[in-house]
């Protein structure tokens, strides 16, 4: 990953930062899930940085240990009751703020695609629409939250609208790695998700910002929101 500046790097780091900080004040500023999400981002920095995630060729990949343990805590989070309390006690407005991050998630991904560390399919110049999102999120923050102009079928809507858009890249990212099960971007694969931070994306922007919708959807369908 010599060929990708530090500036791409750094603008990750933050981004992920960002991310961090909207959701500890979407939990009320729990310090037990700030701890969790730290030291999640310290396991796999760690990982990551012995260069195990780079071994595809194995008949284990190795790259499952960035997803599965955090989706196995998102359906662990809706299944238990104190999942469900806790999640229920999440501010719904933080939650949709987060999602302005992937605004500099998309820009990072168009760079990647520039050094050619993901393929073009990655970008919001191939099949990745996912920028839109981002883009909407203050939007509907705004309107929705502090103008209360829209009403919450449209809220609900739009983070219906927004996990398709996230599923869609998430698949075509997960299918351009080089793994046995390779699809696409055999040219140009996604090999930064491999390295550190960009490993951050699969194993916490992804999965808290899916969380976020999840957790949005459950609120909206429950309550009145305020």
């Amino acid at each position: 990953m010599d060929q990708v500046p530090m500036y791409v790097s750094l603008v990750l780091v933050l981004t992920t930062l960002l991310g961090a900080f909207i959701f500890y004040s979407a939990t009320k500023n729990s310090r037990q899930s700030l701890m969790i999400i730290l030291i999640w981002l310290t396991i796999q920095s760690a990982i990551a940085l012995t260069g195990l995630y780079q071994v595809t060729k194995e008949s284990l990949p190795w790259p499952i240990l960035m997803i599965a343990p955090p989706m196995l805590l998102i359906i662990g989070m809706f299944m238990s009751k104190k999942g469900t309390h806790f999640i229920d006690g999440l501010n719904l407005k933080y939650l949709t703020l987060l999602h302005i991050i992937r605004i500099p998630v998309e820009i990072v991904l168009y760079w990647l695609c520039f050094y050619k560390t993901v393929p073009v399919l990655m970008t919001f110049e191939g099949r990745n629409f996912d920028i839109l999102s981002g883009i909407t999120a203050p939007l509907i923050y705004y309107f929705g939250f502090i103008k209360k102009s829209i009403s919450k079928k449209v809220i609900l809507v739009w983070n219906f609208i927004c996990i398709g858009l996230l599923l869609n890249i998430v698949i075509n990212a997960i299918l351009s790695i080089p793994l046995p099960f390779q699809k696409f971007g055999f040219d140009q694969p996604n090999i930064a998700v491999l390295y550190f931070p960009f490993v951050w994306l699969p194993c916490f922007i992804v999965p808290v910002v899916l969380f976020a919708h999840l957790s949005a959807i459950r609120l909206l369908r429950m309550k009145e929101y305020k």
